[in-house]
């Protein structure tokens, strides 16, 4: 294992154990909600909103990392990991703008584009160390589109029948 430490940048913000945990973490909370958008047969499924998770998590600890590796260094000037999040969430936008499609005049993808969204959400949360708040925003967004799903068909179902019956 010494070579890993050679080829390593040095000391890091917090333990290799907890930057992995906080990895997988996203990876499986991304995971959950790309589990609902697989099972609805989506474009974008299981290993896109992990990897959407993954990746957000990613850049941002990173950019802790460089942070964390800059103090004492940086005298003048403004350093804002804030800027962080703004690019992940703009190529987490991107993406979201991919899945989005329209066809005549109906748009669909929305709910995809935001799950991509809140993936993207949930990884920063998980590389910021807010496992709980990711987990529960995790809980809230399955629930969204699966319970809401339900109320979503149920109404459907019977504006349809009411416009049925008045013709």
């Amino acid at each position: 294992m010494d070579w890993l430490a050679q080829v390593s940048v040095g000391e890091a913000s917090a333990p290799t154990q907890v930057i992995i945990a906080r990895l997988v973490a996203a990876a499986v909370l991304g995971g959950a909600i790309g589990f609902e958008r697989e099972m609805r047969e989506r474009a974008a499924g299981l290993r896109t909103h992990m990897l959407v998770a993954l990746a957000a998590a990613l850049f941002t600890i990173i950019a802790i990392e460089i942070l964390y590796s800059l103090r004492g260094l940086i005298t003048t000037g403004v350093v804002d990991p804030i800027r962080v999040v703004a690019a992940v969430t703009t190529g987490v936008a991107f993406l979201g703008a991919g899945a989005i499609i329209q066809r005549n005049r109906a748009v669909r993808g929305l709910t995809t584009g935001a799950g991509m969204w809140m993936a993207g959400a949930i990884g920063i949360a998980c590389a910021t160390g807010h496992l709980v708040l990711a987990a529960v925003s995790a809980i809230l967004a399955v629930l969204i589109l699966w319970a809401l799903r339900l109320v979503e068909h149920r109404t459907t179902k019977a504006g349809r029948r009411r416009s049925d019956q008045e013709r």
